[in-house]
């Protein structure tokens, strides 16, 4: 029998920070700002493996499971250093009386039939509640505004004079709470993709006169067109996704499928902690990019080196959180594991796709 596939909740952006460094609780989902780790943090984990300069916080997401549970994607300014840390209440340690109510509730969704024992109604309405709460915490900041396909000239907030940074100089980005909604269905999408797949290599080289020719064409070019064809397919199924709900920063689906903007083969690898094979969890999306250069205005320069399409992140399939030695020496009973990020580029697609764009 096969297994329902899991309900896909839609990171939407809500207000903006008053001041970009405002602290909040772990459990408020954001974007930018400074991350509210509930313990320290090792500063190696903190820095880009690329270039060594310290990252700064692109999302953070309450994600709970039968413990609290807080993701925090950083990345580097350069470009190409990306982190993704879970920070997770350790299971021995009873943690009822130190629940925050802006915490967003939820169960395990895993692949295991036998570990199913969430109700996806509750955690979406979870999901909804929490990220409204926190969206609440501000105002008197207008929202953003709804991506166009080009960008606009207005900005969606106040424009920051300079890149906000905190006072160990590490870079903060522009703050804006999420609220969660649960993604439609996205109805029949190999409908999008079937005029693709009923292109005719014949047709592409109707101008060749030659027969002889044609078919040496045909020979050489085939795997081009094939993977060409692969790669049409794989986009236009990201594009729709991303134009039925174009605001969306983020797509988060527990144990569920990405959406992938380049067709490849992702190989996320094992947990550190345990050992197990990481699921994806969450992916970044293009809009998200968009509010942030908004916001920047001048300043917009210190992350033109980010060009991805979509930023995905895997996790622990077993999501581990028994106690370690790591969780003792802190003594606030958390564990922090370094899980994997994948960032797909735009400059990885065919060319023929730019025209899409």
């Amino acid at each position: 029998m096969t297994m329902p596939s899991p309900p896909t909740f839609l990171g939407m952006p809500g207000q903006w920070a008053k001041d970009f460094r405002e602290p909040s609780d772990p459990y408020t989902n954001k974007i930018g700002g400074i991350p509210d780790w509930p313990l320290p943090i090792d500063a190696d984990l903190l820095r880009c493996a690329s270039c060594a300069a310290k990252l700064c916080l692109l999302a953070q997401v309450s994600a709970p499971l039968s413990q609290p549970r807080i993701l925090f994607i950083l990345g580097c300014v350069c470009g190409s250093g990306w982190r993704v840390l879970r920070v997770q209440k350790i299971a021995s340690v009873d943690f009822s009386q130190q629940k925050d109510p802006g915490q967003v509730e939820g169960a395990d969704v895993s692949e295991d039939e036998d570990e199913g024992n969430m109700d996806l109604e509750e955690l979406g309405r979870a999901l909804f509640e929490a990220g409204t709460l926190a969206s609440s915490k501000t105002k008197n900041k207008k929202p953003p505004k709804k991506r166009q396909n080009r960008v606009s000239s207005s900005s969606p907030c106040q424009k920051p004079t300079t890149l906000v940074r905190n006072d160990n100089d590490v870079p903060v980005l522009p703050c804006f709470y999420i609220y969660s909604q649960e993604e439609p269905s996205p109805g029949d999408l190999t409908s999008v993709c079937s005029n693709y797949a009923s292109l005719s290599i014949k047709e592409n080289g109707s101008d060749v006169e030659d027969p002889s020719q044609a078919e040496e064409t045909w020979d050489k070019e085939h795997y081009e067109y094939d993977k060409a064809l692969t790669a049409d397919r794989t986009y236009l199924k990201f594009k729709k996704r991303l134009d039925a709900c174009p605001e969306q920063c983020f797509r988060y689906s527990y144990s569920g499928r990405p959406i992938l903007a380049v067709a490849e083969e992702i190989k996320p690898g094992s947990c550190s902690l345990c050992g197990k094979p990481r699921q994806f969890e969450m992916q970044l999306m293009p809009p998200l990019l968009y509010f942030l250069q908004e916001a920047l205005g001048d300043q917009r320069q210190m992350i033109e080196k980010w060009e991805w399409m979509t930023v995905i992140v895997y996790t622990c399939s077993e999501s581990c959180c028994e106690e370690t030695e790591q969780a003792k020496s802190n003594s606030k009973g958390w564990i922090v594991a370094e899980e994997t990020v994948v960032a797909q580029y735009e400059e990885s697609m065919p060319a023929q796709l730019s025209c899409l764009s």
